[in-house]
């Protein structure tokens, strides 16, 4: 059977999120979807470029509507909270995207809304620039810990039940408020 591009992101997701990122290989992708992993280089030229390839499908899939017209930082919350529930979704899903973004390789849809978001704001390029940067570290960061602390506890590596609730919402308050913070001190 010939597999489409499509075919071998869907597959590579399913792999992801049985099996964690770990053992997401071209060795296993190609035995899942019965080719040699050599057939998976006519999509992808490396192992990379899939992750990447994978990074913008959780991206895509987690995409919502937003209302028009929000102000900046209803836009700022609407983003991160699209893109951490998008990287919930899957296993691994915050190492993914944010290694795939952090190699410039992919996952670049939610910084550019986040810029977008804060230039219409008026905050200055440079000031947007590194908002935008500290934003996606809060988002990737507390993901990555929510994700690791509910693995630990389903592998039984610590005793902790799954936690009740999440501080997301405070956390990213918080950086927004310092934004707006800084917008004033430099206005």
């Amino acid at each position: 059977m010939r597999y489409h591009r499509s075919d071998v992101v869907e597959r590579a997701i399913v792999v992801l999120d049985t099996y964690g990122l770990a053992d997401l290989t071209m060795r296993r992708l190609g035995a899942e979807l019965g080719v040699q992993p050599s057939a998976l280089y006519h999509h992808f030229i490396n192992k990379q470029t899939l992750l990447a390839a994978v990074a913008d499908e959780i991206l895509d899939r987690g995409r919502r509507p937003r209302a028009e017209g929000l102000a900046w930082d209803q836009r700022v919350r609407a983003v991160c909270g699209e893109l951490r529930d998008a990287m919930l979704a899957y296993r691994d899903g915050a190492e993914v995207v944010a290694t795939v973004h952090a190699f410039g390789l992919g996952a670049g849809a939610p910084d550019r809304e986040l810029e977008a978001a804060l230039a219409e704001g008026g905050f200055a390029p440079d000031l947007r620039r590194t908002a935008a940067r500290t934003l996606l570290h809060f988002v990737f960061g507390h993901v990555s810990e929510e994700q690791t602390h509910l693995q630990a506890g389903s592998a039984g590596a610590i005793d902790e039940a799954p936690r009740e609730g999440s501080d997301f919402e405070l956390g990213l308050g918080i950086v927004v408020d310092g934004i707006r913070l800084r917008q004033g001190a430099t206005a």
